[in-house]
């Protein structure tokens, strides 16, 4: 195994080193989190959490980016998709899924106020009007429960205020890329108050198709979303918070290009063309899915405890088509032995429901324990487009129940612990197959804390969680059985240092890991033909660190950066799977008699081993009121196995992407111009790919350049 070497990390120490010299005015506010399913400042969670919020979030969006924008903005986060704007995959500390398919089943939880969205469809919901994104890194194996291996992303929308108050912004761009967000909110009555927000992106289609002749014929997209809450609050006892949600998509799917690596290397070869594709199947890519839902939170406090209930329902159903082998068997470009064109529907609904309970104490123990109930249904038609589609079924119901207290012993020390236990049950249906899988599991942590200072604090936890059995029937539309994995389980280990430091100037938020997984679930996808088999590897691996600055250097200037090492490796010596089955891929590990690859040693597939991100905000005053701005952002991508197999063109190594915004604005926030850059140097970075009969992949969105109009109120 390849051990942890903190010299991976030295430009993080470096910086680290570098902002503790030098003096500074301004503070930095204090940062409060829900991590825990209630309010606390982030120093005193023990947990590695970092958040986004604030123009390091919102300049993601200009360039009409969705939810993958985030990926390496957060250290230890990746997130990527070879659906286009639905389906995205998530990564924490290198744990991911790599499973393209619908009902693909992964090991980071997605939770939107307070909702966990469990399919990947409903993970995709656009990002607009939003408070704060908490990213819970490693396993929540109490509060939270299944498929938290990896940990969570948790998103927080705007809630209705009283006074009246509101946002608009809109952002047009290069591509015909237009990008606006609204949002308004205000008291109805004494008792009453509601919240709207609107989002709409569009990007002209600006992709020609050199097979088919025409000009900008995919590329494009048209994304509309609105959500909106009522508050009622008839006294200081109870509030009712209801919210609904509305999503529209019609756009491109993912855009495959045959051949753009050549045998024995990762580099883009002159077949990448980013403006061109060579399409002959597809109908030029499209994808159109539609998305709604609501839920309401109910908290009364009755006194020494806060009863709180929260339902959801979501509903969601699209289709994406697109050319796989992408491109032609005349022109190609390269060699194309046949035509493969897939067409992929899904009809999705779930129903949540969770039940708390929470002491108000202010004393030396603090607990809340409470039940959790899911009921999901995913039907999925698959059109491989050589026989007759197929439809197959299935069927998810977990309930849980829970608890967690925190203990104070004496001073400075503070002992948490949570345990939970969960049943899961799957069903598969499909022409003449039948499938069932479930499983029960005890899951939790335990964590102790030492306040070194009032805004310093040291931490150490042990938590473990599992991901639910899983099942995959898409190749069932592909003549082949389907594939189930049994559960997987993490134990986890951690220690982690939080400070508040200079008077508050520098934030500090660091964490060191291990993790053993067992029995953990992989997919093997692909090969000669192009299918999705689950497999379980005998234990997983993975180490490292994390680290995130906060820096108000001066009252004008603010720096951030955020660093993150993982090294994973998958144990299991009689793990094989299918190699690439074009054949004209240069694997390098070893392949048994039969053509199966060893992976033994390999680390996890789409787990970047380092991630930077950096930000930069600068402040002119001009006159009392107004100033002159620019901000900066960059993220770093390390060294990434894109499949189980290593294959030379199938890494990615030294990807990042930049971006700038220069402007004026009123201080207090009223109006702002800006000019902004995403991808400002242009990057041709490559996404991902696809194996099974050429040397096909996917790369990122070009670069924009645009005009940012905003006004609050």
């Amino acid at each position: 195994m390849k051990r942890f070497t903190p010299a991976r990390l030295a430009l993080a120490a470096a910086t680290a080193s570098a902002l503790s010299a030098g003096p500074a005015l301004a503070q930095l506010e204090e940062v409060i989190v829900t991590a825990q399913k209630r309010e606390q400042s982030l120093i005193d969670v023990p947990l590695s959490v970092a958040t986004l919020s604030g123009e390091r979030f919102t300049a993601l969006f200009e360039g009409g980016a969705d939810i993958r924008g985030l990926s390496a903005r957060v250290p230890g986060l990746y997130v990527e998709s070879s659906n286009g704007r639905v389906a995205p995959r998530f990564y924490i500390r290198g744990l991911g899924n790599i499973d393209f398919d619908l009902a693909a089943s992964q090991p980071v939880s997605v939770i939107m106020d307070e909702v966990v969205k469990e399919n990947v469809v409903l993970k995709s919901f656009p990002l607009f009007d939003i408070d704060r994104v908490e990213v819970l890194r490693g396993p929540q194996g109490s509060l939270f429960g299944r498929n938290t291996t990896a940990g969570i992303v948790k998103f927080d929308s705007n809630k209705p205020t009283y006074e009246p108050e509101g946002h608009a912004k809109v952002d047009v761009g290069t591509l015909g890329t237009t990008n606006f967000e609204g949002a308004m909110s205000g008291g109805l009555s004494e008792t009453l108050a509601g919240r709207i927000a609107v989002l709409y992106q569009s990007r002209e289609d600006w992709i020609d198709n050199g097979f088919t002749g025409e000009d900008d014929a995919l590329g494009g997209f048209v994304e509309k979303a609105a959500k909106g809450f009522l508050l009622w609050e008839p006294n200081d006892q109870f509030s009712a918070l209801l919210g609904a949600h509305y999503r529209d998509l019609d756009g491109t799917a993912a855009v495959f290009r045959a051949n753009i690596f050549d045998p024995g290397s990762n580099d883009l070869n002159d077949n990448y063309d980013r403006d061109t594709v060579f399409f002959d199947d597809g109908d030029n890519n499209p994808q159109e899915y539609q998305n709604g839902g609501a839920n309401l939170k109910l908290d009364y406090d009755i006194g020494a405890v806060t009863l709180t209930s929260i339902t959801s329902w979501d509903e969601a159903d699209g289709r994406s088509l697109g050319d796989i082998d992408g491109g032609n068997l005349v022109t190609g470009p390269g060699f194309i032995p046949f035509p493969s064109a897939t067409q992929d529907s899904a009809d999705v609904e779930q129903f949540t429901q969770e039940f708390r309970v929470s002491s108000n104490s202010d004393g030396a123990f603090n607990w809340q324990a409470g039940a959790f109930y899911f009921d999901g249904t995913l039907d999925v038609e698959t059109d491989p487009g050589f026989t007759a589609p197929t439809l197959v079924n299935h069927d998810n119901t977990t309930w849980a129940v829970f608890g967690q207290g925190d203990l104070a012993l004496g001073d400075l020390w503070t002992l948490t612990a949570g345990i939970r236990y969960t049943d899961d049950d799957k069903d598969f249906t499909a022409p003449g197959y039948d499938v069932s899988a479930s499983d029960d599991h005890v899951s939790g942590d335990v964590a102790l804390s030492f306040a070194i200072s009032d805004n310093s604090t040291l931490w150490a936890k042990v938590g473990s969680g599992f991901r639910a059995p899983t099942i995959q029937g898409r190749d069932v539309a592909f003549g082949a059985a389907p594939s189930v994995a049994d559960s997987e389980t993490i134990l986890s280990y951690e220690l982690g240092y939080k400070a508040e430091l200079f008077n508050n100037r520098l934030r500090l938020n660091t964490a060191v890991f291990y993790y053993e997984v067992d029995d953990m679930q992989f997919t093997a996808v692909g090969g000669t033909d192009n299918l999705i088999q689950l497999v379980n590897a005998d234990q997983g691996t993975g180490q490292g660190v994390e680290l995130d600055v906060e820096w108000a250097v001066t009252d004008n200037l603010q720096v951030t950066f955020g660093a993150a090492y993982a090294d994973t490796e998958i144990e299991d010596g009689d793990l094989r799977v299918g190699g690439c089955g074009s054949g004209m891929c240069t694997i390098t590990n070893p392949v048994d008699a039969n053509g199966l690859v060893f992976v033994d040693g390999n680390p996890f597939p789409n787990a970047p081993e380092t991630t930077y991100n950096f930000t930069l905000s600068y402040s002119v005053p001009v006159g009392r009121e107004s100033e002159l701005f620019a901000f900066t952002d960059w993220s770093y991508q390390g060294d990434t196995q894109i499949f189980l197999y290593d294959a030379v063109e199938f890494r990615t190594e030294d990807q990042f992407e930049g971006g700038v915004r220069l402007g004026w604005r009123l201080r207090d926030g009223g109006y702002e111009i800006a000019l902004f850059g995403r991808n400002i140097t242009d990057e041709e970075n490559v996404q991902g790919a696809i194996d099974f009969n050429n040397l096909t992949g996917f790369t990122n969105e070009p670069r924009v350049w645009g005009l940012s109009l905003a006004t609050r109120f």
